[in-house]
């Protein structure tokens, strides 16, 4: 493997740029490699122990050694392992440079462009990639839909969130070694908290907006923020770069985020946005013939832009990854105009479904109050008739969002049906009556603007099952994702499987059978 170099555990210590304490003298062991899983422990391999949301892992310790493992590293006060135990502050922050630097800091060779944001991250992330990819670039992504790495396009997970540090450091490597110079990498407050993303050596950081999201594990809208934050301040902790450093903090002027970020950024920054107070700004935004049409205004150029992507949002979106590409690297306008018209779409986002009905059908992972009410904003313009939503709100998750969802969906939508949402080890009827009360609020009726139907594949064959002609039947939540969480069970499940399902069913065609969920049986 290019770049790669097999170090003892000495060596590999040595290259942490972060305080380790250890009695006694380390043995000139080969790594073999890294985890935090005291099930994939090997011999060989350093095991990191951190406390976890519902299980410490120092206290696999014993289990992992069993196992083989040569060095422990830890925050707890232990002594008299039969191992070497390396004390640190921060367990996951060493996870990550250890990580790098069994891969020898994979990212120290490329250029590497960080996306976060509550919306939007994975539709920007995939067209800056396009537009790298337009522009001749060797280019890669890292998202939570997947990894591309060349010609392979590799599966990051179920749900939705950065990859652990070793994966992402591992996805860095084999980009090295395929030969790719630009890696886009989505950054999710979650990542960058638990410093999944820390030694990836961002040279450009993007944001496309900080809205609610996240407050069950963050706390409050403070601490989201400064989450994401943290994406910026490590713009400048990035060492020099044998090829360029081009530091760069991408803003978005319309975002209540803005001053903030703009407060916190000690590198070049450049603003994007609706507003022509931003650098880069959209003017003429029109939506003719099934694509969006505009143009990208700069301080020294004028581009127009066409993309199959709908609504506002997207037009932030694009400005985003103009800003990134155009102002970051130097890419020329019209090579990035090329890169956004060439992107077809992202899987779970306004995805069209159509299986030869009268009437609109799509699926989008609108799961934040923020993204739902875009989303019902952008299938109201592409309708003439009523919109019906589906959509529901997860278990264990910010408890604030059924209510303010519920309100959007109330205020925007004709129609809207709640159903399970990953509901986890909560009640789902409770979930759902939290939701009812948010919608009856805006004076929504029970039976006429919106239903309770647990199951979800029922309330998308509801919704499909009313819809007239020129309806727009529209199911959020879920996306690309490809399960849904009851108790601690993780089923099979995609929305869109589910929408062709309903569909056929309604229209008398062949077609995919509904997947199964355990509300079928009640």
């Amino acid at each position: 493997m290019i770049g790669f170099v097999r170090r003892n555990l000495p060596e590999l210590i040595r290259h942490l740029p972060i305080p380790v304490s250890w009695e006694g003298t380390l043995p000139d062991i080969p790594v073999t490699g890294i985890t935090y899983n005291h099930r994939e422990a090997q011999p060989g391999y350093i095991f990191v122990a951190f406390p976890g949301t519902r299980v410490d892992g120092h206290a696999f310790i014993p289990h992992a050694i069993e196992r083989g493992v040569i060095a422990v590293v830890g925050m707890h006060d232990l002594s008299g392992l039969s191992v070497p135990y390396l004390r640190v502050t921060n367990s996951r922050e060493a996870l990550a440079y250890l990580s790098a630097a069994f891969y020898n800091f994979p990212a120290h060779d490329m250029t590497v462009i960080g996306v976060t944001g509550t919306d939007g991250k994975t539709t920007t992330s995939n067209l800056i990639y396009q537009i790298l990819l337009a522009a001749g670039f060797n280019a890669g992504i890292v998202s939570t839909v997947n990894a591309v790495i060349g010609d392979e396009v590799v599966d990051t997970g179920f749900h939705v969130t950065t990859p652990e540090a070793p994966e992402v450091q591992r996805y860095l490597s084999r980009m090295r070694a395929a030969g790719l110079t630009h890696v886009v990498l989505e950054a999710t407050s979650h990542g960058l908290e638990q410093h999944r993303v820390s030694a990836c050596e961002f040279d450009i950081g993007v944001v496309t907006n900080i809205t609610h999201e996240h407050l069950d594990y963050h706390g409050s809208y403070e601490a989201y923020r400064a989450a994401k934050g943290r994406l910026f301040q490590m713009l400048a902790e990035t060492p020099e770069k044998s090829h360029g450093n081009p530091r760069l903090a991408v803003l978005n002027r319309d975002d209540s985020s803005f001053e903030y970020l703009q407060g916190i950024v000690q590198v070049p920054a450049v603003s994007y946005g609706l507003t022509p107070e931003a650098d880069l700004h959209a003017e003429n935004i029109r939506y003719e013939a099934g694509c969006l049409q505009f143009d990208v205004v700069g301080a020294e150029f004028r581009q127009p832009v066409e993309t199959s992507l709908v609504g506002n949002y997207n037009v932030s979106n694009c400005l985003a990854a103009f800003a990134a590409t155009v102002i970051g690297l130097g890419i020329d306008p019209q090579q990035a105009a090329q890169g956004i018209a060439s992107m077809s779409g992202v899987p779970g986002r306004m995805e069209r479904i159509h299986m030869g009905q009268p009437f609109h059908a799509i699926v989008d992972f609108a799961h934040t109050p923020n993204a739902l009410k875009q989303a019902l904003l952008t299938a109201r313009e592409m309708t003439s008739g009523r919109v019906i939503v589906v959509f529901g709100s997860a278990g264990l998750r910010d408890r604030e969002k059924r209510r303010l969802m519920a309100e959007v969906a109330a205020q925007l939508a004709d129609i809207s049906i709640f159903t399970a949402e990953d509901p986890r080890t909560e009640s789902l009827e409770e979930i759902l009556e939290e939701m009812a009360r948010g919608a009856e609020s805006q004076g929504a009726v029970r039976g006429r603007q919106f239903y309770l139907v647990p199951d979800r594949g029922d309330a998308i064959r509801m919704a499909v099952q009313m819809a007239n002609p020129e309806d727009l039947v529209i199911a959020c939540g879920k996306g690309h994702e490809q399960s849904m969480c009851f108790g601690e069970t993780e089923y099979p499940w995609d929305d869109r499987v589910a929408m062709r399902a309903a569909l056929a069913e309604r229209l008398g065609v062949p077609g995919p059978a509904m997947p199964y969920l355990p509300t079928q049986e009640h």
